[in-house]
């Protein structure tokens, strides 16, 4: 972190609030510093300071084009355009989130930014306090946003604070910047006068974009992971996933005919699979995904119809959690995710996975138990399976060993 910020918010024991109830007490207001150290925990570009302040620009500049964006779709589509209201708040939180670190990286609070705001607004009441402290503060008092809008003042809005943005960035890439500070704080103010002011004019709320960007960011890089209880856990135990398995693969042919057969104490589980495709790919394999989905997120319909486990106990579970449709789901997911991973060398040396794909997962999940699984669990799980389907794909065979309880997935050679 830049140094010469002394100030109690940005002391490492006081950074947030315990996560397991992190701002989701709409009573207390979300502080603009308090948001602006989260960031802090949630930086994932590994250059200190002012040194990745250019990667922090970009960001912004790209999530205030998201929102460009997003309001172009509604005009040109508008009813059409259902997801509007949600691309707006994401859209607009993720701003927030660049905006605020790259203040931070410049020793520059967002409480000390907001003072400077105010001047040439005069309908603002802080309540006796000397300036404004939480995002609630920054925007008129009304009983209700009922935005997001799509008007031309909108429009107008965000056009000016693009412009704002795409200023700032040709101060960076002059050198203006780093020959002068107070350049940089300049820009930021006027930034932040923007965003506020397309806030207001869509009608929408900065603190419950904050608040749904923190959801989001956790939900990706969690500070204090939480796995989640298990899904069958108060189900009676023949209703329940193995906790500890090892699943056989063994590759065969028939012919020219790959398949692949799968055992579970000695026993054939399901049917031999083939790569259903002229082009041959290994698809065979890919049962090791309802494995690595039993093992992370401790879901897989699949899993419970091969091995007979549906809860039966609950008729609404089991028609709904494990009945056809979700198990067709959960097969769709292991296909669309087994075809981004061709292109992208079966996700080979790769930390982390697109917000884009694993946001396309969680949709497709939507209504369904495993929806409260967060986006962190789900890349794991993805990871982890294509980890195991290397090493099936080299080895042409292998036990899986999967244990819920630890949330592991293990891969060991047979002869």
């Amino acid at each position: 972190m830049p140094g010469g910020i002394t100030m109690p918010e940005f002391d490492e024991a006081l950074l947030l609030r315990a996560q397991p109830s992190l701002f989701t007490d709409a009573d207390t207001p979300l502080g603009l510093d308090e948001y602006q150290a989260f960031t802090t925990r949630t930086d994932q570009n590994a250059r200190p300071g002012t040194e990745g302040l250019g990667f922090v620009l970009l960001g912004l500049f790209g999530e205030v084009g998201g929102l460009l964006s997003a309001l172009k779709k509604k005009q040109r589509d508008k009813d059409a355009f259902v997801a509007y209201h949600d691309a707006v708040l994401e859209e607009l939180g993720d701003a927030l989130w660049y905006f605020a670190n790259a203040a931070l990286r410049a020793d520059l609070p967002l409480s000390m930014i907001a003072q400077r705001i105010p001047a040439t607004l005069d309908s603002w009441d802080y309540h006796g306090r000397t300036g404004p402290s939480t995002f609630l503060d920054l925007q008129r008092r009304t009983p209700d946003f009922e935005g997001p809008t799509a008007s031309a003042v909108l429009e107008h809005r965000l056009l000016a604070l693009a412009g704002k943005v795409g200023g700032l960035l040709d101060d960076f890439s002059s050198g203006r910047i780093q020959a002068n500070r107070d350049v940089l704080s300049a820009d930021l103010v006027e930034i932040f006068r923007a965003m506020l002011a397309a806030a207001d004019d869509a009608e929408v709320s900065l603190d419950q974009a904050a608040r749904l960007n923190v959801a989001k960011t956790l939900g990706r890089w969690p500070v204090t992971p939480d796995w989640g209880a298990l899904f069958d856990v108060d189900f009676p135990p023949e209703e329940q996933l193995p906790r500890q398995m090892t699943m056989i693969f063994k590759e065969r042919r028939i012919g020219d005919q790959a398949y692949v057969i799968q055992q579970l104490n000695g026993v054939n589980i399901g049917s031999r699979l083939t790569d259903n495709r002229h082009e041959p790919d290994d698809y065979r394999f890919h049962d090791v995904f309802h494995l690595a989905f039993a093992a992370v997120l401790g879901w897989s319909p699949v899993l419970r119809a091969l091995l007979k486990l549906k809860r039966k106990s609950r008729p609404e579970i089991d028609e709904n959690e494990d009945g056809a449709r979700a198990g067709i789901i959960e097969e769709g997911i292991s296909t669309w995710i087994f075809n981004q991973g061709v292109r992208n060398v079966d996700f080979r040396a790769v930390a982390s996975l697109d917000y884009s794909l694993l946001k396309a997962v969680r949709e497709l999940v939507r209504g369904y138990e495993v929806e409260q699984r967060p986006l962190w669990q789900w890349e794991r799980a993805i990871l982890e399976g294509f980890r195991i389907f290397r090493e099936l794909k080299h080895h042409r065979s292998g036990a899986v060993t999967i244990d819920l309880n630890l949330r592991t997935i293990e891969f060991k050679a047979i002869s």
